[in-house]
């Protein structure tokens, strides 16, 4: 909100700088955001008064004036004819600058010599009025205490001293605040709540009197009655009725505090409303008494499919429930948002109905929130304003009109407050819990002032040294426990004056869950492969297990539902972390990037209607797609299955999970037959490898083959090595023997190498397949099978004679478990 330094300056005395009292501000928890200085429009006007008024020989329409700043006699041609002699006015002098850059000089009016310009407001860009000179004499507009702090504002008997700059006379240079307000703090949603924060901050004193009122004989039950159907939305709803009144624009004070503010002036009915709701933050209506039927108000819940059109001249459409401020037979109102047009105040309106309540703020919150209305009013009411400050708001308002207006205040005002709003009272603080909390010696002496000066009540509690009870204002609706106390003793000293200072904490080692860890070094793992990380959203499209052809009864298409989902397209649980992958490949490829290599880490939902909460799966899924090495044009080539296999490989491998096997059964619906495997861990299946379907790649628009990769983690999570050991290399030399198998195409090779790795033999180093033929030289349904065993041993060279038994052996037992044969033989 924009606050006005000359404004604030009516409440209390503020004497250091403005960038200083910003600082203060904002360590107390009221960010000031900027500090503008505003300066008037013009230079070189100043006070002046008019001493003679005569024709002017050759026009009729001009006049020729003798105009004096107290030294000195100016001759002006006019055209106005508001003026007369003795009038004090704004005289622009040679060398003078109105808004526009507009120089002011010396000139002959048909033949006369104009040594300046009289102005009026529209001339000197502070107000729209245009029908003749500014009279300053007849201003009612000033800075000068009658009889308390609110007469500041309404400024009555200001002098003008002849030859005053303008801007000093009206007080035009101002400085503005802007400060950014917590939810929390709705007291300080206006000047008054921000000039007692000044005062206590600065230890000055508050100005703020009692309002009185002039009221006439017509009492307001005779004219008025209010009937409240829902007192848990509004809980207090007054009215005051001023007759009599005058619309016509504010005076000058009033529209430069309302700019200063941000506001623009209205009429001073309106404008009166605007300045309390600013002044004191509670926002007000005023509504014409003639379009009330009956002169009735009756605050009700608007009906499903009602509508009512506001003052803005948009017709709402409104939903049950919404709180509507009614007439006799119509809504005049949305409660606590906004008037509506059929009452509002208009040149013509005589008699006019102020409003003043407390509305429910969570109320005013979802109906503003609906309606897509955010105005001052709703602002503060859903913030929650003071509702023992309704009637002095009231009452401040109704001052004001009257004295703007020349209307005069019916006796009485209907304060209708069916249910007591309680606020917090006896509020135990214990001085020693102040010290403990804010780690600084804080004495009683110097936490009463600070509590007292933001107008809280404290008080022994009768019980010797027990704590004190502290009542908080009305208008602290956030002050409920003593925490909230002690936050206001702290911020008010100043957080810079609590001493820095370690705490005294006891360390305990966590140990790190197992699942953590393995995640962690999975990611590592990928990432040193050249994949990248996604996060994708938990929550798909119910569609996905048809695009990836599961079949019925697939648990992954037992998928738990959104209550309230964002989209259709959200509205349940993933089952698999490969529908969060295939979208992002689909949209990489729309936007040209076709070369990916992606992995997630994340949970998988399986819905147990039966048995309660969903069952979650930590699994781990990877995407490739493209070219292995786009950027490398010697080694340019796509992406294949054994890739991502060997990246497969390569996480078992670090994980220290031995007993891997690669199966070639068709694992899912949604791969290539032939180019697809089960892995498994031990005897568990721990996932799936393999090709997309085109099928599926059709149905998502894609051209590019792409491989997955799905995993449970919670199956690796059994199997891996928590620990990472290591053995010495062996210094000496290897020997390398090569045998070629003739098999059956249909013996699988793993179980070949299975074989001699479970044989446990220590100087068997590794085995591996280093040729697979083929064709000619090898039977039909046969192929050749090359295997290379490497022996080593960690103590001494081997000798051939030594290698010998065991190579034989090793051989032998692989053709009886096989039935094959070496090949040449």
């Amino acid at each position: 909100m924009q606050v006005s330094l000359r404004w604030l300056k009516d409440y209390v005395d503020i004497e250091i700088e403005p960038e200083l009292l910003a600082e203060k501000l904002t360590m107390a928890g009221l960010e000031v955001e900027a500090v503008e200085r505003r300066e008037p429009p013009f230079k070189g006007v100043v006070a002046a008064k008019i001493l003679a008024v005569k024709p002017h020989p050759k026009a009729d329409k001009l006049t020729l004036c003798d105009i004096t700043d107290g030294e000195k006699i100016y001759s002006i041609v006019c055209g106005a004819l508001n003026i007369m002699v003795g009038d004090v006015v704004p005289l622009a002098k040679t060398g003078a600058v109105l808004p526009g850059g507009i120089t002011i000089k010396e000139s002959r009016i048909r033949g006369e010599l104009s040594c300046g310009m009289l102005c009026s407001v529209e001339e000197l860009g502070i107000g729209s009025e245009s029908s003749g000179i500014m009279i300053l004499s007849r201003l009612l507009g000033g800075h000068d205490s009658i009889e308390n702090n609110f007469e500041i504002s309404e400024g009555v008997g200001k002098t003008f001293t002849l030859g005053e700059e303008l801007n000093e006379a009206l007080a035009l240079q101002d400085i503005i605040f802007t400060i950014s307000v917590t939810p929390n703090r709705s007291d300080c949603l206006s000047v008054i709540g921000i000039a007692r924060e000044i005062a206590v901050l600065t230890g000055k004193q508050l100005r703020i009197h009692d309002i009185a009122l002039a009221e006439n004989e017509e009492d307001i039950e005779r004219l008025a009655s209010v009937a409240i159907h829902d007192p848990d939305l509004c809980p207090r709803y007054t009215a005051r009725v001023i007759k009599n009144a005058l619309i016509k624009p504010s005076p000058l004070w009033m529209r430069l505090r309302l700019e200063a503010a941000g506001l623009r002036a209205i009429n001073n009915i309106v404008d009166a409303t605007n300045f309390v709701l600013l002044e004191m933050g509670q926002p007000l209506h005023a509504f014409d008494y003639r379009f009330l039927t009956g002169g009735r108000i009756v605050v009700r819940r608007s009906t499903e499919g009602e509508t009512f059109t506001t003052l803005d001249g948009k017709e709402r459409l409104l939903k049950a429930g919404i709180l509507l401020i009614c007439d006799g037979e119509k809504p005049v109102a949305v409660g606590g948002i906004m008037g509506g047009i059929n009452s509002e105040v208009k040149e013509s309106t005589e008699t006019i109905l102020l409003e003043s309540a407390y509305f429910n703020p969570a109320s005013i919150r979802l109906s503003a929130k609906w309606l897509g209305m955010n105005t001052d009013a709703s602002f503060r009411f859903e913030r929650g304003v003071d509702p023992e400050g309704v009637i002095r708001a009231q009452n401040r308002a109704a001052r004001l009109m009257a004295k703007l207006s020349g209307g005069v205040i019916c006796r009485g005002v209907i304060d209708n407050y069916p249910r007591k709003i309680e606020t917090a009272k006896n509020i135990p603080l214990r001085v020693k819990r102040v010290c403990d909390l804010a780690g600084a010696d804080i004495k009683a002496d110097e936490i009463i002032p600070i509590l007292e000066g933001l107008e809280m009540v404290v008080r022994k509690d009768g019980k010797g040294e027990g704590p004190y009870l502290v009542d908080p204002p009305t208008f602290r609706v956030d002050i409920e426990r003593e925490i909230d106390l002690i936050e206001e003793i702290i911020r008010i000293r100043g957080y810079d004056s609590i001493p820095a200072t370690l705490p005294t904490v006891s360390l305990t080692p966590v140990r790190k869950a197992t699942r953590i860890s393995l995640e962690e070094r999975v990611r590592g793992i990928l990432i040193g492969n050249g994949y990248s990380e996604v996060i994708s959203y938990s929550f798909v499209s119910p569609h996905w297990a048809d695009r990836l052809g599961l079949p019925e009864g697939d648990d992954r298409r037992n998928t738990v539902r959104i209550n309230n989902p964002l989209a259709e397209d959200q509205s349940v649980m993933r089952t698999t972390l490969l529908c969060g992958l295939l979208e992002t490949m689909k949209r990489n490829a729309h936007m040209g990037s076709l070369d990916l290599k992606l992995f997630e880490v994340g949970k998988a939902f399986i819905s147990r209607e039966k048995a309660g909460l969903p069952l979650e799966k930590n699994h781990l899924c990877c995407l490739l797609t493209g070219m292995q090495n786009g950027e490398d044009w010697q080694s340019k080539r796509a992406a294949d299955f054994y890739d991502l296999k060997g990246c497969a490989e390569s996480i078992f491998a670090d994980l220290g999970i031995k007993k891997v096997k690669f199966l070639p059964d068709l694992p899912e619906p949604f791969l290539q037959p032939g180019k697809s495997s089960v892995i498994m861990v031990g005897e568990k299946c721990a996932g799936f490898l393999g090709e997309l379907h085109r099928n599926v790649l059709k149905i998502l628009d894609l051209k590019n083959a792409a491989f997955v990769l799905e995993i449970n983690l919670d199956t690796l999570d059994e199997a891996f090595s928590k620990k990472i050991a290591y053995r010495e290399i062996s210094k000496f030399p290897s020997i390398t023997r090569d045998a070629a198998f003739l098999v059956g195409k249909q013996i699988d090779t793993d179980k070949m190498l299975s074989f001699v790795c479970d044989a446990g033999e220590e100087l068997l180093e590794t085995v591996h397949v280093f040729d697979v033929y083929e064709g000619k030289e090898v039977p039909e349904g046969m192929r050749s099978l090359g295997l290379r065993f490497v022996y080593r041993s960690p103590e001494k060279t081997l000798t051939d004679e030594e290698i010998a038994g065991l190579h034989s052996m090793i051989v032998k037992g692989i053709l009886d478990l096989s039935g094959a044969r070496i090949r040449g033989e």
